[in-house]
């Protein structure tokens, strides 16, 4: 078996159906256990207090924010080199979700940095690259709604796809690559003098697996929706030129009266 074969729609929307349940049950569970695990029964930081809390919704949200546009690189890359429309449809999917998963690294990173830095935003490499890279995903989400074609939208997404991704890259390892600036070092580290101690790093993990989880339920799910969107527009299409729309039903239904 192949993996193109989960391309083709119909397998897709077999498969999905299969497994969207399993992976909403888990991300709900991990994120119920990790949540309470970390914000109830963790000790305040000597030196930031409670605040560190803030740290299993920062985080996990900003690495999803990154590697939610890595993942749609990839299904534009498959897009633009084999045409497969379910791939151009799950990056449209996800983008949504990504823009939100920014949007939430923003917002805590501004409450985490307020008590910390003295301010809520700081022109910070990390920050300014992250501010523009939630540009990116706009401009990707807008590019979308503005073109009729869906193939032309999705060939115009992809390039945009792959111009945001320096952005996505300079978010991830900017504290590398400047060391100016008030934003720490990774948090998760193979270094163990700067990964985060064991009794925050526990209950981190098991967020970041709910974020990643929930990410995968959700873009299943906006996929399938994606999907169902475009055969309603091909079967409208149809219709309005005078066509039968009954062939492109899927086997054993009936157009509605």
């Amino acid at each position: 078996m192949s993996i193109w074969e989960y391309a083709n729609p119909k397998r897709f929307m077999q498969t999905s159906a299969w497994a969207l349940p399993y992976f909403a049950i888990a991300s709900v569970a991990c994120l119920v256990v990790g949540l309470i695990w970390g914000f109830f029964f963790t000790p305040d930081d000597f030196r930031q207090g409670s605040t560190v809390k803030i740290i299993y919704l920062h985080v996990p949200s900003a690495l999803m924010a990154i590697n939610v546009w890595f993942m749609m690189l990839v299904c534009s890359l498959i897009w633009l080199i084999r045409r497969h429309h379910v791939s151009a449809l799950a990056a449209k999917a996800a983008a949504p979700i990504g823009v939100t998963m920014t949007l939430i690294a923003l917002f805590t990173g501004a409450i985490w940095g307020q008590p910390m830095w003295g301010t809520y935003w700081a022109w910070d490499p990390r920050l300014t690259s992250f501010l523009i890279l939630f540009l990116f995903y706009l401009g990707y989400m807008a590019l979308w709604e503005a073109i009729e074609s869906p193939d032309t939208a999705a060939d115009l997404t992809s390039v945009l796809c792959l111009v945001g991704s320096v952005f996505a890259v300079l978010s991830r390892y900017a504290v590398n690559f400047w060391n100016q600036g008030l934003h720490q070092g990774a948090s998760l580290s193979l270094d163990k003098e700067e990964n985060v101690a064991d009794v925050f790093y526990f209950p981190l993990l098991v967020c970041i697996a709910g974020f990643v989880l929930l990410f995968i339920a959700l873009v299943l799910l906006r996929t399938r929706t994606e999907i169902r969107a475009r055969r309603l527009s091909a079967l409208m299409s149809r219709e309005r030129m005078g066509q039968p729309v009954t062939s492109s039903l899927p086997q054993g239904t009936k157009p509605n009266a």
